[in-house]
């Protein structure tokens, strides 16, 4: 298991029941596992560019939880201070993306599917997409 070496962040491990040969059942319950209500949910899929890079922002306010459900990718986090990067390649473990916390992803296998579950609504306004903004903010957090 990796330990999170970056503020703001988290790592979270859902249910799972093997049903071998016919599969496996991973849990995640609201206010149990997610300890938020959900407002939104999207996925990143069928990224055919293994040098593609999502993310490259952080938010003020919001909180989000990211699992890969299948595939795999690099997340790499960044707190202002200290920075991370971890593989995500099992469903059950999922990385907290909390407020003021600057997210890359990148190397996506071609069978890629990474979800992610948001404690509101998409709101431009929240968004950071500057990394020198990002940093002064982040400063003045500390």
């Amino acid at each position: 298991m990796i330990k999170i070496k970056v503020k703001n962040s988290g790592i979270i491990e859902l249910q799972l029941f093997d049903d071998f040969p016919d599969g496996q059942l991973v849990i995640a319950e609201v206010k149990k596992h997610i300890p938020f209500e959900i407002r939104r949910l999207y996925f990143i899929t069928n990224v055919f560019r293994n040098r593609s890079l999502r993310g490259k922002h952080a938010h003020k306010k919001l909180e989000q939880y990211m699992f890969c459900l299948n595939g795999s990718c690099i997340i790499k986090l960044d707190d202002g201070t200290k920075k991370q990067k971890m593989i995500m390649r099992d469903p059950r473990f999922g990385i907290r993306l909390g407020p003021m916390l600057w997210h890359t992803m990148m190397r996506f296998s071609k069978d890629c599917v990474l979800l992610v579950v948001a404690n509101d609504h998409y709101d431009e306004s929240d968004y950071i997409r500057d990394y020198k903004e990002f940093l002064k903010l982040a400063k003045k957090k500390i």
